[in-house]
């Protein structure tokens, strides 16, 4: 009977470990929320700054009749978003510089990640 309850203790152990990972994964009190549109086949707005070494949520709403692919090789990311839908991206806490981000399906839609 015992042994029964150690397991359970595992268990439970176990479960509160896997729910604090899946926490820590999300967004943090920390994180640079940025949020775009994709409307007429256009970031907007297609300049955005953010703050160094700390993380970012881009939240991109595509309002476009067509799904549209977020890219970006130097923040090395890349998302479809459903058309009328949206989409969370994180990205790693950057350096200072300029990151291009694009849409893949559409690669004259481009815009620019000021990193400060």
């Amino acid at each position: 009977m015992n042994n029964v309850g150690g397991h359970t203790r595992r268990a439970v152990g176990v479960f509160a470990f896997a729910a604090l990972l899946l926490i820590a994964q999300g967004a943090s009190a920390q994180d640079v929320t940025i949020e775009l549109i994709v409307k007429d086949k256009k970031f907007q707005p297609s300049e955005v700054r953010a703050p160094a070494n700390k993380a970012i949520l881009f939240k991109v709403k595509n309002q476009d009749p067509k799904s549209m692919e977020f890219e970006s090789k130097s923040m090395r990311v890349e998302k479809v978003i459903p058309a009328n839908a949206e989409a969370t991206i994180r990205v790693r806490a950057l350096k200072p510089g300029k990151y291009e981000f694009f849409d893949d399906f559409n690669e004259s839609n481009r815009g620019t990640l000021i990193v400060e």
